[in-house]
């Protein structure tokens, strides 16, 4: 799909369609809309009288052969109250609009952009909105029902002295977009067509597509590690682990900036093991590596944004199934880190594998952590799938991730980590379990148990259990895989 900046005046613009702008005001009928109206002899502002176009969030008005555009359609889109417009109100509308015109066969859409937001935010808002509206989750169906994408997208409405930063911005949506696609179709792909060794020749294939430093760790050098938690979850399946090192260095790095590191969760199919998993649903578990799909994702966009910052990702990908060697509630297993877990419930598998990578990507040299993963059912009862869980050992990291969050359009929400919670993982036979003391609190006692390995290192959980996947179908985004955390990840990495 091509996205481009387009010079020539809008009623001029050859397209399929024509996706204007219309806000909820006491007259919507403003700055380009005028000038629409006028050539149709008033239509818009009858419309409005008659109460069919007041601009309320995504209310859709489609005129077909509008009089003076040279487009067979114009598409009249609500975009709400003015004071309440934002980035991800704009993503959410630009994409709702280029997912219904590609439900009628529509090929070439342009956006017209009113005066007032020909801004370099806008033209990056609407490139990811469609970039994300295009993408499909039946890769796997054959019978696909015609080819219904969007092959071209302008951009109008911005003055001369805009154009060169806006056409920044389009290439620096593109190449977020672009990674979230990457992430989603990761995330999207089945169980038997994505195991941990699939994962990480895919991972090893864009990184050095995109220029970027990449290790694979098999079962072997996992074990001379001694990642004791992430071989205790691997050792029922027939599908070895892996561990995947992704490393960017910049050319001129910042030295007051720290080392980040970036680890994921990537298991890529969860029974829960002998705690096994009631089947209703199971069959979403291959999105149990939604963590690890994205740190890859957010790698392969800062590749081509450059930051000035070296940034080390880690990626432990295993199965947890079930076989006559797999480890059972009661076992105790040593963590690369030297501490002792004893594993009450081996559907608590995630933050295991968490324990060793966070441990290895301190030994690689980072100085502060982010994690995602899809880590708990107890965030999806205290925030459902609204907000991001965030929780954090430096509250000026923490604050500095929820700013990219604010600037990025994601919805993140702070979790108390108080100390009290530690002791609900203190262990009876071993240092510390994998469960809590049964007293609530599951998010939290999940995060503490990844905090453990942390340890005075900056760090940040991000738990995306309730936010990585839609069971339904949004107006702007397919069923399915969201890369949620991507797009305020690499904000955060491009602030240093």
């Amino acid at each position: 799909m091509q996205i481009t900046l387009e010079t020539k005046p809008y009623a001029t613009l050859e397209a399929d369609a024509l996706v204007a702008f219309v806000f909820e005001e006491n007259d919507p009928i403003q700055s380009h809309l005028l000038d629409i109206d006028s050539s149709s002899s008033g239509l818009l502002k009858k419309l409005h009288t008659s109460g069919e176009l007041t601009g309320k969030m995504l209310e859709f008005t489609l005129i077909h052969a509008p009089a003076g555009l040279a487009v067979p359609r114009l598409l009249l889109v609500g975009a709400g109250k003015r004071d309440q417009f934002s980035g991800a109100a704009l993503r959410k509308i630009a994409g709702a609009a280029a997912r219904s015109l590609k439900s009628k066969g529509v090929k070439k859409i342009a956006f017209l952009v009113g005066e007032n937001d020909a801004n370099d935010a806008t033209a990056q808002a609407i490139t990811e909105a469609v970039t994300l509206a295009n993408f499909e989750t039946d890769k796997w169906k054959t019978d696909k029902k015609g080819d219904k994408s969007i092959e071209a997208v302008l951009i109008a409405g911005y003055p001369d002295s805009g154009r060169a930063g806006a056409q920044a911005a389009i290439s620096r949506g593109r190449t977020i977009s672009d990674a979230q696609n990457f992430t989603r179709d990761l995330v999207n792909e089945p169980s038997n067509k994505l195991t941990p060794r699939i994962l990480a020749e895919r991972a090893e294939a864009m990184a050095r597509e995109s220029g970027l430093a990449v290790e694979i760790l098999d079962e072997r050098r996992i074990a001379d590690l001694k990642m004791g938690a992430l071989l205790s979850v691997a050792q029922a399946g027939p599908e070895p682990p892996r561990v995947i090192v992704v490393t960017y260095v910049p050319a001129k790095p910042n030295p007051n900036a720290p080392v980040i590191g970036l680890v994921g969760k990537a298991v890529t199919f969860d029974t829960g093991g002998v705690s096994i998993k009631p089947a209703d649903g199971m069959e979403k578990m291959k999105y149990d590596m939604a963590g690890g799909a994205t740190m890859l994702g957010v790698m392969r966009a800062i590749a081509t944004l450059k930051p000035n910052v070296k940034v080390i990702c880690v990626v432990p990908s295993t199965e947890n199934v079930i076989s006559g060697s797999a480890q059972k509630p009661g076992d105790i297993q040593t963590a690369m880190s030297g501490k002792t877990i004893e594993v009450l419930n081996t559907d608590a598998e995630g933050r295991l594998i968490l324990a060793d990578a966070v441990t290895f990507a301190k030994q690689l040299g980072a100085t502060v952590l982010v994690d995602a993963a899809t880590l708990t059912g107890a965030i999806v009862v205290a925030l459902a799938n609204i907000n991001v869980g965030v929780f954090g050992s430096d509250q000026a990291f923490t604050d500095k991730l929820l700013a990219s969050a604010k600037a990025s359009g994601e919805k993140m929400w702070q979790m108390p980590m108080d100390d009290e919670y530690r002791e609900f993982i203190k262990g009876s036979f071993a240092d510390i379990q994998n469960i809590g003391s049964g007293k609530g609190g599951g998010s939290i006692t999940g995060a503490w148990f990844i905090r453990e390995f942390a340890g005075d290192t900056p760090w940040i959980h991000l738990d995306i259990a309730g936010t990585a996947w839609n069971d339904e179908a949004k107006p702007w985004l397919a069923k399915g895989p969201t890369a949620v955390a991507l797009r305020t990840l690499v904000h955060l990495v491009m602030s240093y």
